[in-house]
């Protein structure tokens, strides 16, 4: 259609540029912005250097490096010292328990109870008559009267059917 342009920028050439802008602008220009950005940032990141590739000098190095061996020997040794009192407590709670199941054996053997002697067996050890042993009379009233049926839908029960409300439903 159009002729090819060797000698510069012709009338046809800048017509057809101006009606893709015209055309296309809306999305040449959030492209150009795009590209204009990481233009910019690339030329940020190419004049800064960075911090690892910086010249260090050596000693500094050796001397940050003995630092971090050193904490970490330091903290090593506290961690070591948490775990030893960690272990020496549950050693000791682990010989309580041992203890404790040998005196529970052996009151077993004896006849007592195994979880402790209990007040009725210690009576009798300890040689009080066993009227004395007596339950004491619980005064507690019971938790609900004896009309009480659930069938029957009576006697002040807290849950009961109601009818729905009128209107329009209040769903979301």
């Amino acid at each position: 259609m159009s002729k090819r342009c060797t000698e510069g920028p012709c009338l046809v050439c800048l017509i057809s540029a101006g009606e893709l802008v015209w055309t296309h602008g809306r999305y040449l220009l959030p492209a150009l912005a795009a590209l204009l950005a990481l233009l910019v940032y690339l030329a940020n990141r190419r004049t800064r250097p960075h911090p690892a590739s910086a010249p260090q000098d050596a000693e500094a190095v050796v001397r940050r490096q003995e630092a971090m061996e050193a904490s970490r020997r330091r903290m090593q040794r506290e961690q070591d010292a948490k775990a030893a009192v960690f272990r020496e407590k549950r050693k000791q709670q682990e010989e309580e328990k041992r203890r404790q199941k040998i005196e529970e054996w052996d009151s077993m053997q004896l006849g007592k109870s195994f979880k402790g002697a209990s007040g009725p067996l210690r009576n009798r050890d300890e040689g009080a008559p066993s009227g004395s042993a007596a339950k004491p009379k619980s005064d507690k009233k019971p938790l609900r009267s004896s009309e009480y049926s659930p069938l029957s839908g009576e006697g002040g029960g807290s849950c009961s059917w109601r009818p729905a409300r009128r209107g329009p439903s209040s769903g979301g």
